[in-house]
């Protein structure tokens, strides 16, 4: 398999006592393959995780995601929102990673590295540690086969999971100063370059079939991954639009001061499924001749979720239904925003718990890491 003129990475690639992207490819067309490694809980994956996988995956040529257990995230940070075998699916999905390694160990070891043909690991810029406080990436750092990456401004797991943030009850508009009144999580400013950097930028092929599909996809989880996977299946060559309805839309039709993440967080989080080719930002919520001719859209799918009526009380797929061209799908994973919140919720207190602790341990190493600038300025007067 060539990647970019160069042998992929892979075990096709990779034959005993061989480089990596090795034997298979001409001497001309050979050059030593760059194998990337990431690791992580990956609970909750939002748009940040997804963009420090593209930032890694731009760093090499294969890159290869560790997901640590249920076992090991609760015993360094606290139970987990989702089940492994769910985080380990969601990653899959994620179109920048090309292999997981389940159950990885949660401190990054030489050991590991090797184990997997890994030239490096790579991180963001925020500081992670073991239940007795000591950097998880100590060694390889030590070995200078660490590389950081920018961490994306404005969202984190532990905001995700902290309910205070999420405005659920009678809060709405009332959040963190600074934050928007449609979301109690972020203070995430979108760019075009951003939205570059995570669309495929590939149109419509003659054969393709052109599949829409429209929600919220709030709070981007696997419920979202199961439905978006078996919208792809429905064709041999899927092109597969997501229409996402703007903040103020969502509000109207769920209430209960939903959407949790704004537009500009949700259009990332879709862009970033493998099963995706491109989102409408702010799709209108009726699917109407307009938007089905535009696209020229052969196929439109909703899954068993309930279909609220338009402002005036319509069907909104009435248009599609008369055009014989809209199915209903069953992905066989009936999970929900909601669920994803009941299931923060009924955790909180050890959230509470556990984020006091963690960010307790992290500024004491950003103290330490303090006293040890002092004494090198010091000593070098």
């Amino acid at each position: 398999m060539i990647k970019n003129g160069h042998c992929a990475g892979g075990e096709e690639g990779r034959e005993a006592g061989a480089e990596p992207g090795g034997t298979l490819c001409s001497p001309e067309k050979r050059r030593r393959t760059v194998r990337v490694w990431c690791d992580g809980c990956y609970d909750m994956v939002h748009y940040g995780h997804s963009n420090q996988l593209r930032q890694a995956k731009e760093m090499g040529d294969y890159l290869i995601v560790g997901v640590h257990t249920d076992a090991e995230i609760s015993k360094h940070k606290g139970p987990p929102v989702f089940t492994q075998a769910e985080r380990y699916k969601m990653v899959r999905a994620i179109k920048w990673v090309d292999e997981i390694v389940e159950g990885a160990p949660y401190v990054t070891t030489l050991e590991t590295l090797d184990k997997y043909n890994c030239d490096f690991c790579v991180h963001g810029d925020d500081i992670t540690l073991t239940v007795d406080g000591k950097d998880t990436y100590a060694e390889v750092k030590h070995e200078g086969r660490y590389r950081e990456c920018k961490r994306t401004q404005g969202v984190s797991t532990t905001d995700l999971d902290n309910p205070d943030y999420q405005q659920h009850t009678d809060n709405f508009g009332k959040g963190p100063k600074g934050h928007s009144p449609w979301t109690g999580v972020s203070q995430f400013l979108q760019t075009s370059q951003k939205i570059i950097q995570f669309a495929s930028g590939k149109e419509p092929q003659p054969g393709d079939t052109i599949i829409y599909v429209a929600g919220a996809f709030d709070l981007f989880h696997i419920g979202h991954v199961d439905f978006l996977e078996t919208v792809y299946k429905q064709a041999e060559r899927p092109y597969v639009i997501v229409g996402l309805h703007f903040d103020q839309e969502v509000n109207r039709y769920k209430g209960k001061n939903y959407p949790i993440m704004n537009v500009h967080e949700r259009t990332l989080s879709v862009l970033a499924c493998r099963y995706v080719s491109e989102v409408v930002i702010g799709a209108p919520y009726a699917v109407g001749k307009d938007l089905l001719d535009h696209f020229k859209v052969d196929l439109v799918c909703h899954g068993k979720t309930e279909v609220f009526p338009d402002k005036d009380g319509s069907d909104p797929y009435a248009e599609p239904k008369k055009r014989g061209v809209f199915r209903s799908l069953d992905s066989s994973n009936d999970l929900t925003t909601d669920d994803i919140v009941q299931r923060i919720i009924e955790n909180r207190l050890q959230f509470e718990a556990r984020n006091q602790k963690k960010e307790a341990k992290e500024m004491a190493v950003i103290e330490a890491m303090k006293r040890r600038e002092e004494q090198t300025e010091q000593a070098a007067q």
